[in-house]
């Protein structure tokens, strides 16, 4: 289902010097961070559904983040997260299922009992997914095997061009780190993930042509350099660039490969971003 292209001023990013806003006035916002792909994941559904007059977006600058947002807003500290009927909700995962529930717009998950329970299987893949792309970027593990497992499951539906044949909020889950991924193992590694993988190159070129998530995307060569400086620039080898990256301290769930929701997400060391993981981890330069 198509929906209407709204385009919006974006606001500048919020920081240590930024007053906080009415808080629980009856306002509902997103809080997100530009850089975030677990915050681009709420962002693409609430534009999708076509909420942009009835949510708020929130900008927090997470390199310079105002006190005020753990303190009154969200004292997990991260982003995203969702200031509705005087509570905030947070976990991207979490968020995008109670926009879907709770908001009008174009539904993101069908009715079709076997889409819904392949939809739930997806989602819990996404953090392995993510740690075995990060391996992959780090010369531990074999580039191709969590691409595969995406060009196995965007054949299973033979409908639309996503994986629930038609849009949803599983597609919603990989974009942001699609979105990054592709361009930063072109740079580094030389290594096109849609390369013998027809399906996730009809799926990029699809996605691509949705206003909700367009109006969400980085510039690619900002985004390849920003990722090359915050996570591979200061960790180079003799070898070249990109082997190593940032030590990350994985909670047990991600060692074991624990389904998404059963334990909460790691904290980054290093200055990161509270609970963020993967590529999107806004780390400081020291």
């Amino acid at each position: 289902m198509a929906t209407v292209s709204v385009q919006e001023d974006l606001p500048p990013a919020l920081d240590s010097t930024s007053n906080p806003p009415s808080i629980f006035d009856g306002t509902t916002r997103l809080y997100i961070s530009y850089k975030c792909p677990y915050a681009q994941r709420v962002w693409i559904a609430r534009n999708y559904k076509g909420l942009q007059d009835k949510i708020k977006l929130v900008p927090i600058d997470l390199q310079n983040r105002p006190s005020w947002y753990k303190e009154k807003v969200y004292p997990a500290n991260k982003v995203p997260s969702l200031e509705h009927n005087n509570e905030v909700k947070g976990e991207s995962l979490d968020l995008i299922k109670y926009l879907d529930s709770n908001f009008e717009g174009p539904a993101l998950i069908p009715d079709d009992p076997a889409k819904r329970e392949f939809a739930e299987e997806l989602l819990s893949y996404t953090d392995i997914f993510n740690s075995s792309a990060i391996a992959a970027v780090k010369g531990d593990a074999e580039v191709g095997a969590p691409f595969d497992y995406l060009e196995t499951a965007l054949s299973k539906f033979d409908d639309g061009p996503f994986f629930l044949g038609q849009f949803s909020l599983v597609d919603i889950a990989y974009a942001p780190f699609i979105e990054r991924y592709h361009p930063l193992l072109l740079d580094v590694k030389k290594y096109d993930i849609t390369t013998g993988r027809p399906k996730l190159a009809s799926w990029i070129e699809e996605l691509n042509k949705i206003d909700a998530y367009k109006q969400t995307k980085r510039d690619t060569q900002e985004l390849v350099a920003h990722l090359k400086k915050r996570l591979l620039v200061r960790h180079l080898k003799n070898s070249g660039l990109g082997n190593v990256l940032p030590r990350i301290s994985l909670s047990n769930n991600e060692r074991t490969g624990r389904k998404a929701g059963e334990a909460p997400e790691p904290q980054i060391k290093n200055g990161g971003a509270i609970g963020q993981k993967g590529l999107g981890i806004e780390l400081n330069s020291n």
